[in-house]
């Protein structure tokens, strides 16, 4: 049962708040490639803030995630296109409903 997640808070600088929303938006095949990853969201809260929720069956899976390739490029990203780290937190879900 998916009982586990992660929600991240992204804040892009200003000039590259374009280039966050590409990164993201290619992040996807990366997610579909997790085999752990049961769910992954991406938003877009306003002109320069992003977020990326996700689940995951158990710990083991969250913690994968964390040290994949959409983690390593958000790092990577972070040194130039984000104005501050990305504000990634754990969370246990308490209710679900999926298709």
């Amino acid at each position: 049962m998916t009982q586990l997640g992660l929600l991240a808070r992204i804040e892009a600088r200003p000039e590259y708040a374009d280039k966050v929303e590409d990164l993201l938006r290619g992040a996807l095949q990366l997610a579909r490639q997790e085999e752990h990853t049961v769910t992954w969201f991406a938003f877009r809260q306003g002109p320069t803030t992003f977020g990326v929720f996700d689940t995951f069956d158990d710990e083991e899976g969250r913690q994968g995630h964390l040290r994949g390739r959409i983690a390593a490029a958000l790092t990577e990203a972070a040194a130039t296109m984000l104005s501050e780290a990305p504000d990634i937190r754990p969370v246990d879900l308490l209710a679900v409903k999926l298709p």
